[in-house]
């Protein structure tokens, strides 16, 4: 989808002879340069190992947003007690009562309401559980994004097309614009300006 309306085009400095394509394949490199699926509220699943002794994690994927009619950005959260590599598990006490209850290598489903979460950074925090063991990794799924399109984006979006429209090579007349054709020239496209606009939505991980 495009970033920016049709009614939008020449508020935001656009000629009105634009056609939707350039703003199409604007919004597509845009989604490439942040790699992630779409800026707008999308649900995520990420697995992460926990640094032995911190049980926070950081999502990569910001800003955290719940999905519509839902109360909290947290879908669900899994933990596991997976065995214990070197120097994770210090207590032989606590070490025996795992194995006795065959707790490594089990996943269970944590209550989301018992995570904390750090709107502004999307770090999350796990509590302990009964048995005082650390968890040592953690399956979120969550959403992510958008809820309404900023002025930031917007100008993005725009600048990408001006970038196009002024750069030789891509400013053929074609009667569709070839999104694959434009990923070529996405480096000049995508300059320091709509890096810094971005910037807030840009993944942390790959994939």
């Amino acid at each position: 989808m495009g970033y920016l309306l049709p009614t939008e085009y020449v508020q935001y400095g656009l000629t009105a002879e634009t056609t939707d394509d350039w703003v199409t394949m604007a919004s597509a490199l845009m989604e490439s340069y942040c790699r992630r699926p779409s800026l707008l509220v999308t649900q995520y699943v990420e697995r992460m190992r926990l640094t032995a002794g911190a049980q926070t994690v950081r999502l990569s994927y910001r800003p955290l947003a719940a999905a519509v009619g839902a109360a909290s950005a947290l879908v669900g959260v899994r933990v596991r007690f997976a065995r214990p590599r070197r120097g994770e598990l210090p207590d032989p006490f606590h070490e025996q009562i795992a194995w006795a209850f065959s707790v490594p290598g089990s996943w269970s489903a944590l209550d989301v309401t018992t995570v904390d979460v750090n709107q502004t950074t999307a770090e999350l925090t796990f509590p302990r559980n009964f048995l005082g063991i650390d968890y040592n990794e953690v399956e979120v799924t969550y959403t992510s994004g958008l809820v309404t399109v900023p002025d930031a984006v917007k100008v993005a979006c725009v600048q990408i097309v001006k970038n196009a429209q002024a750069t030789p090579g891509t400013n053929v007349k074609q009667t569709k614009m070839d999104t694959m054709w434009m990923q070529y020239f996405s480096s000049s496209l995508i300059d320091p300006q709509v890096q810094m606009l971005l910037k807030p939505y840009v993944a942390e991980r790959l994939g």
